[in-house]
């Protein structure tokens, strides 16, 4: 559905007519002028009136209406096609959520269309409006706006995941190894899918960044590019912090399974010091209990109390050697 639609002139907004087509047409004809739609997962019939209007691209009307697209940058004769994946960090379930936003801009013009939840569409359009020096560049204060706002929330998500992340270190390396080791794991492993999430969305828009800090970008201002560039560098080190968050999830995941392992051996050297401490005296009661008539000390008095001191014995000697080793 169409969210609003407003016409800017000279950085502020001012009425106009309700038609699509004549709000352009006006815009262009004031020249310091420019009309601004946005839409909320329109319908095809929607959108139809939308492209028809405003000579969009077929192929990019295509990807609009179907979304799940990487971030790109698309030029084409009478409009520039821009896909921005924005990140939303939801602290009830600790999960990562993206949605998708796509910028159609031309002469005159910029058209929004946001599917999800997640774009900041609304905050932006206000703080343009509140600041009418920078609205007055037109619909390429709306693109700067809109990457400006979406790569600042990656920052924000990449800083919320790093205090999660805090926290599943200290469980994993918790002294007394308490826990389940099999949700441990699997926490981890939802922890990477979320983060290669988060990457999907990040690093694939840093060309479409790039390429707007550099100049030659048709429908672009070319006073725009110091701007660009400063997204650029935000969305630089928003990658650097989810590769850091990629790698240390790696290293976390190989130190838990080491970690398993090494327990595993603990409990296999407990078990084999009990069944050697077992095996002393079913070896000897297993040796008297033979049905011979000639054995050595068959027929003493004191031979059983002698051989259950010396089983007790034993048992004792390596009960003390196993655990002077940490074997128990």
């Amino acid at each position: 559905m169409i969210v609003d639609c407003g016409i800017y002139r000279d950085g502020r907004r001012t009425e106009g007519p309700a038609d699509f087509s004549d709000a352009l047409d006006e815009a262009r004809a004031a020249g310091d002028a420019f009309v601004w739609i946005g839409l909320h997962e329109p319908t095809e019939k929607e959108f139809d009136l939308v492209s028809s209007e405003f000579a969009l691209h077929p192929l990019a009307v295509e990807d609009a209406l179907r979304a799940h697209q990487r971030p790109k940058l698309d030029i084409y004769d009478d409009s520039l096609f821009v896909v921005i994946k924005p990140v939303v960090y939801e602290p009830e379930s600790d999960t990562v959520s993206t949605g998708e936003l796509m910028l159609f801009m031309g002469d005159s013009f910029v058209v929004t269309v946001r599917h999800g939840e997640g774009a900041p569409l609304a905050a932006v359009r206000r703080r343009l409006e509140a600041e009418p020096e920078v609205l007055r560049h037109g619909p390429t204060s709306v693109l700067y706006a809109v990457s400006d706002a979406v790569v600042d929330q990656y920052i924000d998500v990449a800083a919320e995941l790093h205090v999660d992340l805090e926290e599943l270190e200290t469980r994993v390396f918790a002294p007394s190894g308490s826990g389940d080791s099999q949700s441990t794991a699997a926490r981890i492993y939802t922890f990477k899918r979320q983060v290669l999430e988060f990457r999907r969305a990040t690093g694939p828009l840093s060309a479409p960044m790039a390429r707007l800090a550099s100049a030659g970008v048709p429908f672009v201002d070319k006073g725009s590019q110091p701007f660009f560039r400063d997204v650029n560098d935000h969305l630089t080190r928003a990658n650097e912090q989810v590769e850091g968050l990629d790698r240390l999830l790696s290293d976390i995941l190989s130190a838990h399974l080491a970690q398993m392992g090494v327990r595993q051996n603990d409990d296999m050297r407990k078990i084999s010091a009990w069944a050697a401490m077992a095996a002393v005296p079913t070896m000897v009661a297993g040796i008297y209990g033979m049905n011979f008539d000639h054995m050595p000390e068959l027929h003493w008095v004191w031979t059983y109390p002698a051989v259950i001191v010396s089983m007790a014995v034993a048992v004792f000697g390596l009960h003390r050697l196993f655990k002077g080793r940490g074997w128990l």
